[in-house]
């Protein structure tokens, strides 16, 4: 099962990166703010309850493909580059084994617990 959650998430990855292509962006742009949503975790500053709230907002995959469907109605190119970048940071941290954050503790998140001997 970890496979093909893997390969899903490898797969809209991939998908994030096509909607990015289709963009009129320099191709720079996609690596440059690809980390940008881990900006968020600047909300643990207030504490694992804020902060796993803050994480998971800008971590979750619906918000990309909202702000991606927004951008494109309204023309506006720059909320659909966020919703891509949102999408492919999100699916980029699933690949990885990050998932949204229980608000108990940081390293605890819906793929399990971060870090050797916690499970």
């Amino acid at each position: 099962m970890n496979l093909l959650l893997k390969l899903e998430e490898i797969a809209l990855f991939g998908f994030s990166i096509y909607l990015f292509a289709q963009t009129s962006f320099a191709w720079w742009w996609y690596p440059l703010l690809l980390l940008a949503p881990d900006i968020s975790m600047l909300g643990y500053v207030r504490g694992p309850k804020t902060g796993a709230w803050v994480y998971n907002f800008f971590h979750h995959k619906a918000l990309g493909a909202v702000l991606i469907c927004v951008g494109w109605h309204f023309s506006r190119e720059w909320v659909e580059l966020s919703g891509i970048i949102l999408l492919g940071h999100a699916c980029m941290d699933r690949i990885a084994g990050y998932g949204l954050k229980y608000p108990d503790d940081f390293k605890h998140t819906s793929l399990g617990w971060l870090g050797a001997g916690r499970n």
